[in-house]
């Protein structure tokens, strides 16, 4: 959504960095592509001119000139306003003190009212509540069946009790649409929440195509019936600069006590969700960002500043691993790797499902600091190839899996044609594994690990940058004196070093007993033979060097 914006200001701050020095001149320079880049973005007109407004203010005051690094304090105002103009801190559900709590969603139609009461009500689910879902929304064709179709798929009930717009083509018996009463349905939902002890009620009112006093009207009354104790607006991330007449109408007509961003994984430019939260004073909550009912996330405005300047979103990330990944198959696979096993490719079928679960690849790796310049490679990006490279894995016997060195030719072949893929295929997710497991099997014995646990620096240990490894032989340690290159003085020297690992020296050398097949045996005597005086198979010197 803000990928435009994010690389408009990316590009600002890196051709600031390139300054030791920020002069007003520059400052204003700044501040001009920085409201571009907004305007472009289909901001609010007043909420650039705050905006930009602000930050000049902060970026000529002592705050940046007294700094080390005056484009990096820049970057931070920058931060810290689009975080202000976001609503600042995250903000929670209000839940009442007496269940129910009621929600109750308002918005224009094909905002996606219908689809974002299964999401939060999923959500609200697995944090252990027990939500209903109400469908008030009885102006819309098959507005109730989409709401029904929707709570079974989150698995929580709904209270339905009219079929809402049944036309003749639907109800053969009609003569005209029958529309029920909202309000009365909207009304009976809470009490039936109350007598079957549901925890949360998800009130869903009907949309309407543009500022409707009639439906507007209807969204006033219901929101008199239930009393609730949330009003979430959800607007269309991608509506433009129409969504500061649409919020100020609807902040009027119903007052609202949050936003809900929906379709923010759209392409458009996402000037509605820097405009609604500064225009009508009302927090954004909730961003839903696919139709999956698992799109839905808690709208952190900190964390959407740090995307929009390609500073990342570590915390989020983090966040959905854990709920994607198993402590308990993460400790079994600790377990298994500290005790010297090989990681097997069951092993990495396992985690490629728990990464699977995480959702979108494409939105994780956005999620990490830096990757604005990698945009390109992100969009080519395959989704699908999660699920060739699961379908090649089940394609395997249990023992190809456990020993991936037994897959030869005919193999091959035949896990190919298993998985609907090519040889050439298999071939390279075996040669990725077999670079994984080198990897597993190094981390579990500590060779990649400096002291302390750290990883090792280039040069180390395990690494395969050392000296070494660039063509050049170290210099011999101090104390020591290299092999000589002559061969009669090196093989005298191999002699000698050998007389020192026996005894410490010619005269002290033991010899080796009859009948012992390495040359050590119990003591016969206490004088030392003569070690030159041993007869030794010819060519044999040359082997008996350290």
């Amino acid at each position: 959504m803000f990928n435009s914006l994010s690389d408009r200001l990316t590009s600002t701050f890196k051709n600031l960095r390139t300054r030791g020095r920020l002069s007003e001149a520059d400052i204003d320079a700044t501040v001009r592509e920085i409201r571009r880049a907004l305007l472009d973005a289909d901001v609010a007109v007043p909420v650039v001119r705050e905006f930009t407004g602000a930050v000049r203010e902060r970026a000529l005051s002592s705050e940046v000139s007294g700094a080390l690094n005056p484009a990096q304090q820049v970057v931070k105002i920058v931060n810290e306003e689009l975080v202000a103009i976001l609503g600042g801190a995250t903000r929670p559900l209000t839940l009442a003190k007496t269940p129910p709590t009621v929600i109750m969603l308002a918005g224009l139609q094909g905002a996606g009212k219908t689809t974002l009461a299964g999401k939060l009500a999923h959500a609200l689910k697995g944090q252990g509540h027990t939500p209903l879902l109400v469908a008030a929304d009885l102006q819309r064709p098959n507005a109730v069946t989409q709401l029904s179709v929707v709570a079974e798929r989150a698995g929580v009930p709904v209270f339905a009790p009219h079929p809402g717009n049944t036309s003749a083509a639907d109800d053969p018996a009609a003569d005209a649409p029958l529309i029920g009463d909202p309000v009365g349905v909207a009304r009976d939902g809470v009490a039936f929440a109350k007598e079957r002890q549901h925890d949360v009620v998800i009130v869903d009112t009907a949309g309407r195509l543009g500022i409707d006093e009639v439906l507007m009207q209807q969204a006033a009354d219901i929101r008199a019936a239930v009393n609730p104790d949330e009003v979430l607006f959800v607007i269309d991330a991608m509506i433009g600069q129409d969504a500061v007449n649409t919020a100020k109408a609807f902040a009027d007509g119903v007052d609202f006590t949050g936003v809900v961003l929906s379709k923010l994984d759209g392409d458009a430019r996402g000037g509605a969700a820097l405009s609604v939260a500064k225009v009508t004073g009302r927090p954004i909550m909730f961003a839903s960002t696919g139709e999956k009912l698992t799109d839905f996330e808690v709208f952190h405005p900190d964390r959407m500043a740090s995307r929009i300047l390609d500073m990342g979103d570590v915390l989020t990330l983090i966040e959905q691993a854990e709920k994607a990944f198993d402590a308990g198959e993460a400790e079994k696979m600790a377990g298994k790797l500290a005790s010297g096993q090989d990681f097997t490719l069951a092993d990495f079928l396992v985690q490629m499902q728990q990464l699977k679960n995480m959702g979108s690849m494409k939105k994780m790796l956005g999620m990490l600091p830096g990757m604005a310049q990698m945009r390109d490679q992100l969009d080519q990006f395959d989704e699908r190839e999660v699920g060739r490279i699961e379908a090649i894995i089940h394609s395997m016997t249990p023992a190809e899996r456990d020993n991936p060195k037994i897959i030869n030719g005919s193999r091959r072949a035949r896990i190919a044609k298993g998985a609907g893929t090519t040889t050439t295929a298999i071939n390279q997710l075996l040669e990725r594994f077999d670079n994984a497991q080198k990897m597993m099997k190094q981390m579990a014995k500590g060779g990649g690990m400096g002291p302390g646990g750290m990883p090792a620096m280039p040069g180390g240990p395990g690494m395969g940058m050392g000296k070494k490894s660039r063509g050049k032989t170290p210099p011999p340690k101090k104390g020591k004196k290299g092999k000589s290159g002559n061969p009669a003085k090196r093989a005298q020297q191999e002699k000698e070093a050998m007389q020192r690992a026996l005894g410490g020296g010619p005269a002290a050398a033991p010899a080796a007993p009859a009948g012992s097949a390495f040359g050590v045996g119990p003591k016969q005597n206490d004088e030392a033979p003569d070690l030159n005086s041993i007869e030794l198979p010819p060519g044999l010197e040359k082997f008996l060097g350290r």
